[in-house]
């Protein structure tokens, strides 16, 4: 349920009223759009099948040397170059020949590579060093065609072993390189091979040198997500003043790192990577973006600051509704595992996108793989395909409580609950309502954003129009912004509950939902908007905790890692997770006061027409919004149901 109240309504008496029922409709709704998603998917599993053939994550995963061998593997022989197809099972890093030429620099190529099973953390002065450290080591710094017994005898030494002295080099994550020690050395090796690199691999490889950390912190986030929805299970209000004020902490704090990290970067005189200067602009967006969240939060909790009372009474009772249906808190883990492995796949796909190409042998038997025309533009197909998916995972997640919820909501005898009202919302989901969660899911994400432009532009022409109109003046435009406001306010989440009570489509039922809470905004607008806010800012308490986290992990091996791409994947998942467990309440708290509006429709609270709510809800209303004087003047206008009173559950 939306905080912004009925003023972008159309009025109930001037719409034809639905007769609300809950019961089980067996008809499948929204199919063409169940079709849709299935013909889109259809494409996403091409694009994966085709990039995990064509692709090798292996390479971008564990190093790959100019000879066509992963690191670290066994390896196929590619035809034309003699020294592909090796064991390279032991040899797990990747060395970089002549890293410090300044030839290589003015060349524009990268230095020949090679799989060796340890990297010289010393600087080699001669060959019969390097001779000595291949045959103490097993780390053969030379060709392979070479072998170390002719290291200080062949005459082709200098175009097949390294150029002396070999610097000093300490195995790095990203791509399991060899990276040289020395200063000067150091800045030109990483000029050439991050540089050139594509802005693609850049980012992949800051996702695998970072895994660890981005696996850490999801596993932190997740943590902290189901403390929180223990917290809310148990709320007080010590515990929500404790939880305004780490959120007041963790966006202070964030928002200062980040200012920080930019004031570093720029005062930074040896900035000249590529990598560091994308981070550099990063961290200056993150930064101007949290200052301005950071001010509107802060706002809005002066704002709202005094209904902290009247929220804790409001979860008080959305918790004794949430154990109406038992096992109903443990429906995000579900979710959440859904999610997980979705996402590994399809970051596991990405991997594969950013390595497909075919081998082509080169001037002296090195290998170089060419990237694949187009396949590794579909990333924008494999984005939408991430939206669009978790979205639909969330809207069967809300449409599952929903369904949950409505058939103990409208339950007349409380001694005897709905059997497995999970399993039977489960059940009626994925028969018959898939379509509406597919559709759901893709026109809310598709307009979430225009919809809150639109409200603004419209709240702020809202008062000059009222004018204009009071001075008999009419302007198209306005007419026009007022439908565009109107239909895009229609579409809310409010419409998988009137799904899961009327059986309707997508639009019916948003347009249902729109209706009756408009009709009844005057009871629910009010108490609903600062517990759905207390609610966001728990999530809000994830993020900011999983964000700080990921700034001081991953600064400290900034120059190598375009850092804010995992920092983004990491505040995503803790996003989304939060979202996940968070919104249990959160829709509990919008279907309790949809069933609310829905019980005002249809009963009057006599013998005949009792209400289905529990008798504390009733009284927790009444406190809060004066019940009797707004039912007894503003509801007497309602247009009721009569064909009978006994309404039935949505699943048996």
């Amino acid at each position: 349920m939306q905080c912004l109240g009925a003023e972008y309504l159309v009025s109930a008496e001037k719409t034809r009223q639905r007769e609300w029922r809950p019961q089980i409709y067996r008809k499948c709704t929204d199919t063409p759009w169940l079709v849709l998603f299935f013909l889109f998917w259809t494409g996403l599993v091409f694009i994966m099948g085709y990039s995990v053939v064509a692709g090798a994550a292996g390479r971008l995963l564990f190093g790959y040397d100019s000879f066509g061998n992963v690191c670290g593997k066994k390896n196929s022989p590619v035809e034309g170059a003699p020294l592909s197809g090796q064991d390279m099972t032991l040899k797990k890093h990747v060395f970089f020949m002549n890293a410090c030429s300044f030839e290589v620099k003015d060349r524009g190529l990268g230095p020949t590579s090679l799989c060796v099973s340890s990297c010289p953390e010393k600087q080699l002065d001669t060959l019969e060093e390097v001779q000595l450290f291949a045959n103490i080591n097993g780390s053969f710094l030379c060709v392979y065609s070479l072998n170390s017994f002719n290291y200080t005898q062949s005459s082709s030494v200098g175009t097949l072993c390294p150029r002396l002295p070999v610097p000093p080099s300490k195995p790095f994550p990203l791509f399991n390189r060899c990276i040289p020690q020395t200063p000067e050395c150091y800045s030109l090796f990483a000029s050439v091979l991050i540089n050139d690199a594509d802005a693609l691999h850049r980012i992949l490889s800051g996702i695998m040198a970072g895994r660890n950390t981005i696996l850490g912190l999801c596993v932190f986030t997740f943590a902290l997500s189901l403390a929180m929805l223990f917290a809310f299970r148990f709320i007080s209000t010590l515990l929500i003043h404790i939880i305004i004020s780490l959120v007041i902490l963790g966006l202070l704090f964030v928002c200062g790192v980040l200012w920080w990290l930019y004031y570093d970067y720029t005062n930074d005189l040896s900035t000249e990577l590529d990598t560091e200067k994308e981070n550099m602009k990063c961290m200056l967006a993150f930064a101007i973006i949290s200052t301005v969240v950071t001010v509107l939060l802060l706002a809005l909790i002066f704002t709202l600051r005094k209904r902290i009372k009247l929220t804790v009474e409001l979860l008080h009772v959305t918790n004794k509704a949430i154990r109406s249906c038992p096992f109903l808190l443990f429906q995000p883990l579900w979710t959440c595992a859904i999610l997980i492995f979705f996402w590994v796949l399809w970051v596991a796909v990405l991997l594969s996108l950013g390595t497909a190409g075919t081998a082509q042998v080169m001037e002296g038997g090195q290998v170089e793989y060419k990237p694949l025309f187009g396949i590794r533009y579909m990333w924008w197909y494999h984005l939408i395909g991430l939206i669009w998916t978790s979205e639909f995972i969330l809207a069967c997640q809300r449409m599952t409580v929903a369904g949950a919820m409505v058939a103990c909501y409208f339950n007349r005898n409380q001694n005897d609950p709905p059997a497995r009202p999970i399993l039977s919302s489960l059940f009626v989901l994925f028969c018959y309502h898939q379509g509406t969660a597919v559709k759901g899911s893709f026109l809310l994400t598709v307009t979430r954003i225009p919809r809150v432009i639109f409200m603004c532009i419209y709240s702020t022409l809202k008062e000059p129009q009222r004018s204009a109109w009071s001075r008999g003046e009419f302007r198209c435009s306005h007419c026009g912004l007022w439908c565009l406001v109107k239909y895009l306010f229609l579409l809310n989440q409010d419409a998988y509950t009137a799904a899961a009570i009327n059986g309707t489509d997508f639009c019916t039922s948003a347009k249902d939902a729109h209706t009756i809470i408009a009709k009844n905004s005057s009871h629910l607008t009010a108490v609903n908007c600062f517990g759905n806010f207390v609610i966001f800012l728990g999530k809000v308490l994830v993020v900011c905790f999983g964000v700080f986290g990921g700034l001081m992990a991953f600064n400290y091996s900034r120059a190598l890692q375009v850092w804010a791409i995992p920092l983004l994947l990491v505040a995503f998942f803790a996003c989304v997770v939060a979202h996940s467990f968070l919104s249990v309440f959160e829709t509990a708290l919008d279907i309790l006061f949809l069933c609310f509006a829905v019980d005002l429709e249809t009963n009057d609270g006599s013998s005949e027409k009792p209400y289905f709510m529990d008798p504390g809800f009733l009284s927790f209303i009444k406190r809060t919004n004066n019940f009797n004087n707004a039912k007894s003047q503003g509801h007497k206008d309602a247009l009721p149901n009569e064909e009978g009173t006994e309404l039935q559950p949505i699943v048996r």
